[in-house]
């Protein structure tokens, strides 16, 4: 039942994403990855390194991967015959976020016929700034973040973890908003910043 907020700032926190992504699959919980930034097969790379294999994961069904970048292009030159995830891409009037949470709570919904094969759901989302970036306000996103709260944490007992970067950019309010919203909504907050020092090739932040 916990939602734990990573942040970065002025460095590249996506360690912390693989770290939680191979921690919950040894676990054996049934996890939702909705990946924005990086490809299936990034992220199975670093994950063989942490000693998981994202494919058997997705074969045998413990892992539901949304690939946002291959996925993009589906909704923009593919005609859907359903609701995609990331259907708000071709909506005029962006902010529907309806589909990605249906997707979610689809995906972590519990098996009928006996659902001990998985501990409990996670959600994890590669990084909520980009849906910033797409033209979705943050009122919208953290709505988003809401339901499926309550969907995985409070009705299933599940956990959430989500990146959201912090640019430290006083004039991009939306990221401000979306930011201090989840911030006062997550039960344990991991954040990532360079040293002051800078960047060296041997030691650096």
């Amino acid at each position: 039942g916990k939602l734990t907020l990573l942040c970065d700032a002025k460095t590249d926190g996506s360690f912390l994403v693989h770290h939680f992504l191979s921690f919950y699959l040894k676990a054996n919980c049934k996890v939702c990855f909705v990946a924005l930034v990086q490809s299936f097969s990034h992220y199975n790379i670093v994950g063989r390194k942490l000693g998981v294999s994202l494919t058997a994961a997705r074969e045998c069904g413990q892992l539901v991967f949304l690939e946002g970048l291959k996925s993009s292009v589906d909704v923009f030159f593919r005609a859907q015959a359903e609701p995609h995830p990331l259907q708000f891409l071709r909506e005029a009037n962006v902010g529907n976020l309806q589909p990605l949470y249906e997707f979610v709570r689809e995906a972590l919904k519990p098996m009928e016929d006996g659902q001990a094969a998985w501990r409990y759901p996670v959600l994890l989302v590669d990084d909520l700034s980009v849906l910033l970036s797409l033209g979705l306000g943050a009122v919208a996103v953290l709505d988003f973040m809401h339901y499926c709260r309550v969907a995985v944490c409070w009705e299933q007992k599940g956990n959430i973890v989500a990146l959201v970067h912090d640019s430290g950019d006083a004039e991009d309010e939306e990221n401000d908003i979306l930011l201090n919203g989840l911030s006062h909504q997550s039960h344990l907050i991991l954040r990532a910043e360079g040293l002051a020092t800078g960047f060296c090739r041997d030691v650096h932040g």
